[in-house]
């Protein structure tokens, strides 16, 4: 299996280009062409090897969860010409990303269970264990950083330090917990559980809207439902469908993203296991067989798309 790692087109109108830790994103007058590469991070670092299908799976997830939402959140979407590729506005990005949680897991579990009971500015009760529900979801936001890592910031210093107007932080608080609970309800038809998740939201012509991905196993963790209060009880870990399996073996291996720790050798045998993880997650999420598309030996047909549809 080839993996798309990375995209370098040039298009005529053309005004700009960014890579991120999964994109590439192409900017044109009012619009963008975002292609999701089969590039992966974790802990904020873009690890050595790409996962075949990944992008694919990403962007065909976000694509019928942005549909799926759009009469709740406006959202950036134009168009999705190619399994790995969204056009859309452009538009002004807040710069802080919008996490939102339903249950005690992934990194706030991690804080709590090093004894802290306040993330982003927000309590958390006494006498939980991990992967229980909160009493209702918390909003924890994080930086959205150009480099490095993302930071957790409370509401409170977000609006201290002017990153965000409070009239709009309070429309951003609104829309996650509005795009958190469709969420929850459309993954409940699928038998998961939304666990928790993270918006990014952006404005044009004075409108604000979701953009990026949202729902993906990049931004989200599930839980099954079936048999989920019986492993709670039992003190099982819950099964889940996310990028976490990917956290917890890099922790595993001595890697958290910290200076001075070395990524662990990812093998052929345990790239094939997370690009069968992500397509397994695909099937699940949306209950539709997954199609693979190779666009790793045909990147033109990649920028065909793009040229065709953008203009």
């Amino acid at each position: 299996m080839q993996a798309l790692k990375e995209t370098n087109f040039h298009f005529p109108e053309q005004t700009g280009f960014y890579r991120g830790k999964v994109r590439d994103v192409y900017y044109f007058k009012d619009k963008l062409a975002m292609v999701a590469t089969d590039r992966i991070s974790a802990f904020d670092v873009v690890l050595p090897r790409a996962i075949p299908y990944k992008g694919q799976v990403l962007n065909q997830i976000a694509a019928k969860f942005l549909a799926a939402t759009a009469n709740v959140v406006p959202n950036w979407v134009i168009s999705q010409p190619a399994p790995n590729v969204t056009i859309g506005r452009q538009c002004e990005t807040f710069k802080v990303e919008m996490v939102i949680r339903g249950y005690l897991a992934g990194h706030a579990w991690r804080e709590y269970s090093a004894g802290k009971r306040l993330l982003c500015g927000v309590a958390m009760p006494d006498g939980l264990r991990e992967n229980d529900p909160f009493p209702e979801p918390i909003i924890t936001p994080t930086t959205k950083a150009a480099e490095g890592h993302d930071e957790d910031i409370s509401r409170e210093e977000i609006l201290r330090q002017g990153i965000v107007s409070e009239e709009d932080y309070l429309q951003l608080e609104a829309y996650t917990r509005a795009l958190f609970k469709r969420g929850s309800e459309l993954a409940a038809e699928r038998g998961l559980i939304l666990v928790d998740t993270k918006y990014e939201f952006g404005k044009a012509d004075g409108t604000i809207m979701v953009i990026d991905e949202i729902h993906t196993p990049d931004s989200s963790r599930f839980f099954y439902s079936e048999g989920y209060e019986d492993r709670q009880n039992a003190g099982q870990s819950q099964r889940q469908l996310s990028k976490e399996f990917v956290r917890q073996w890099l922790i595993e291996n001595g890697f958290q993203g910290k200076e001075g720790q070395q990524v662990p050798e990812m093998t052929d045998d345990k790239i094939t296991e997370i690009s069968q993880r992500y397509i397994e997650l695909y099937e699940q999420v949306l209950g539709e067989k997954f199609i693979p598309q190779d666009y790793a030996s045909q990147p033109d047909t990649l920028q065909q798309s793009i040229a065709v549809n953008i203009f």
